[in-house]
C-alpha cells in the first residue's frame, strides 16, 4: 500500500470511530432517560399497590376472596 491509500484508509477508520463514539453517547443519554422513567413508573406502581392494599376510603382490603381486586361503585352512588 502506498502512502495515499494508507491515508485514505486511516481517514475512513477515523470517521467510523467518530460515528461510533457519537452513537454510543446518544445511546447513553437514552439509557439514562429510560432509567429515570423506569424509576418513576416503579414509584407510581408502588404507590398504586399501597392504595389498593389500603382499600382507599372504604377501609377494606379492596380484594375478593380470590385475591383479586373487586369492582366497587364510586362513592357518589
Amino acid at each position: 500500500m502506498n502512502d495515499e491509500q494508507m491515508a485514505e484508509r486511516t481517514l475512513r477508520l477515523e470517521e467510523k470511530v467518530a460515528y461510533l463514539e457519537r452513537h454510543v453517547t446518544a445511546q447513553d443519554k437514552v439509557m439514562l432517560e429510560l432509567s429515570d422513567t423506569l424509576a418513576r413508573v416503579r414509584a407510581e406502581l408502588k404507590m398504586m399497590r399501597e392504595r389498593a392494599g389500603d382499600g382507599g376510603a372504604s377501609g377494606g382490603s379492596g380484594r375478593d376472596d380470590g385475591g383479586e381486586l373487586r369492582d366497587e361503585r364510586p362513592p357518589h352512588y
